[in-house]
């Protein structure tokens, strides 16, 4: 019921949307089916999709666990300052949530001088610097892309390097959730703010002001064509990823049906219990006119191409609108239209449970607990107004009995699985530009189909095992583990990542039997040892015809082919890390 009309200005809205969209004959609600799991599938479907088998691996150490979860990947260091942090298991992880979920108290001035001495130019650059110099500029095509390359190869270096590394995660999986494709030729030159001021500035704060920082975001706006969403050319893009992929979520859609029947939501009697085709196009009239200044014919007002948001009033329909079971009066003052369903939105309880979702998706499972969706939804929706909200709710869900408990109901994506895998392995070396190891990376992420920022459709990379599980993809991230550990250092003599001086410093050399290096590369790169039979098949390979609890392997790199014990040791010794690098305890958090 829409709050302060009569029932007779209620009938004449109800009679003035049904000739408006023809919904004499809309169809009525229907509640949706129950899904059917995937244990009781019959049909031709279900013959060709192959059958879900629990995996059983060895549970990692508390440390371990946490850290594989909440950042990109346990090192050594970073277990040791975990386990220092308190007595117990519950006090640890407490203490380095709270640090984590401040993270402007954290030192982080290595990575940005890292950045700097590496080449990145744009990262500081202004919107109006990154529009003036890189849109409006004649300038050629990588110039114009660099601002977008440089987030993305600085989503690598962070990942890796970086001391906030609950914030880099929580900023990918807003990066994801609000998705921009980065190699859009428009989009990419304006990447750089997209990713500073709006997903980094509102990662850990409140929902509502972010969602209007994107709303009013340079690149949102070109990526879902809002800077032409005007009265006499109504564009629904946004307004349709606005609901059903940044709030509401596709299991709250309605359809096309009369609005003025859909059932309050029993979370909230004062909402609907989801939305309907006319909330989206009422939603896309409230945000007619919000647009950018990119020099438009119509535009007459000083400054009209900068490239920031622009409010022009003459494109806004600024009649009446009925939204998520509200009305809103015609003539308002500019934006309010928009802020208002903003409101209406936030507070809404389904978003809170479809964000939520999301959220534990991401921290605990491919199919959350419902019970700590729904206590965090709770915690989400009290503080909707609150500036730390965000903050507020992943404390909720990185402190529940799930998180200290849960582990290996995850798959790494590629992307992960590299950052875990350079910090693992002691990299020092920084990915940039305009040098080949760095390059080569660039490429071979591509196969991966895991490239930062680059999906090209608006719902962002899936976060579940099974969209992340064809031979393909594992072929190709395999691939890659393995060329990291095998590829040379074009910037200096050696290979790119110090695995046998890691092994010189860790294993003295006269104890460099399969069994001893097996053990130290397994606690190093996994934290603990995976079950009997990956040991055991390690410690095969690694001693190939001899002994592998007596014989000592030399540190030379000889061709024996006669004898595989003393044939090419050190190739042998990186490649028995590409296996561990490769094998499902690693690959699984």
């Amino acid at each position: 019921m829409t709050p302060g009309l009569s029932q007779a200005e209620r009938a004449l809205l109800e009679r003035a949307h049904r000739q408006r969209y023809q919904l004499a004959r809309a169809p009525r609600f229907q509640p949706a089916p129950a899904t059917t799991s995937s244990r009781t599938m019959a049909g031709p479907a279900a013959e060709k999709s192959s059958r879900r088998r629990l995996l059983t691996l060895a549970k990692p150490p508390f440390a371990v666990r946490v850290l594989n979860n909440m950042s990109y990947g346990a090192t050594p260091a970073s277990i040791a300052e975990l386990n220092a942090l308190g007595s117990s298991d519950a006090a640890r992880l407490t203490a380095w949530v709270d640090r984590q979920l401040n993270p402007s108290a954290i030192d982080d001035s290595a990575v940005a001088t890292r950045l700097a001495n590496a080449g990145y130019t744009t990262l500081g650059k202004t919107l109006a610097q990154q529009w003036s110099e890189h849109v409006r500029a004649d300038v050629e095509w990588a110039v114009r892309m660099r601002p977008g390359w440089e987030v993305q190869r600085e989503a690598m270096v962070r990942a890796v390097f970086s001391k906030r590394q609950l914030f880099e995660v929580t900023t990918a999986f807003w990066h994801d959730h609000f998705n921009v494709m980065l190699g859009d030729y428009d989009t990419c030159p304006v990447y750089g703010h997209y990713d500073r001021d709006v997903i980094r500035a509102n990662a850990f704060g409140n929902f509502r002001k972010m969602l209007e920082a994107v709303a009013r975001s340079t690149a949102m706006q070109i990526y879902l064509d809002n800077r032409s969403n005007r009265r006499s050319g109504p564009n629904e893009n946004f307004a349709r990823e606005l609901l059903e992929l940044h709030t509401f979520g596709a299991e709250n859609y309605l359809g096309f049906m009369d609005p003025f029947e859909v059932p309050p939501c029993p979370e909230d009697r004062n909402y609907p219990i989801g939305y309907t085709d006319i909330d989206v196009y009422e939603t896309a009239a409230a945000f007619t006119g919000w647009t950018i200044n990119n020099n438009h014919w119509e535009f007459t007002h000083a400054s009209k191409d900068d490239g920031a948001f622009y409010y022009h009033a003459d494109w806004h329909d600024s009649g009446p609108k009925f939204v998520l079971g509200t009305f809103i009066y015609p003539e308002r003052p500019a934006l309010q239209d928009g802020r208002d369903i903003l409101d209406r939105i936030a507070s809404h309880p389904r978003v809170a449970k479809f964000i939520c979702r999301k959220l534990a998706r991401r921290f605990i499972a491919d199919e959350p607990p419902q019970a700590l969706v729904d206590s965090a939804a709770a915690v989400f929706r009290t503080n909707w107004q609150h500036p730390e909200q965000i903050k507020r709710t992943l404390r909720h869900i990185l402190l529940s009995d799930e998180a200290q408990h849960g582990w290996g109901r995850k798959t790494r994506r590629p992307f992960e699985a590299v950052a875990a895998s350079l910090r693992a392995l002691g990299c020092e070396w920084t990915y940039t530009f305009d040098e080949n190891r760095s390059n080569d990376l660039n490429w071979r992420m591509g196969f991966t189909g895991h490239q930062p920022y680059d999906w090209p459709a608006p719902n962002g990379y899936p976060d579940v095992a099974t969209a992340w599980s064809g031979a393909s993809t594992f072929g190709m991230t395999w691939k890659l583990l393995n060329w990291l550990t095998e590829t040379n250092n074009v910037a200096g003599d050696g290979k790119l990542l110090p695995i046998l001086d890691l092994t010189r410093a860790g294993v003295p050399a006269s104890q460099w039997t399969a069994n001893r290096l097996v053990e130290f590369w397994c606690r190093r790169i996994l934290g603990y040892m995976p079950k009997s039979q990956r040991v055991s098949a390690l410690r095969a390979f690694l001693a190939q015809n001899g002994d592998p609890a007596t014989y000592v392997i030399e540190d030379t790199n000889a061709w024996a082919q006669g004898d595989l014990k003393r044939h090419y040791n050190q190739e042998r010794i990186r490649s028995m890390v590409s296996l561990i690098l490769m094998s499902p305890e690693f690959l699984s958090r």
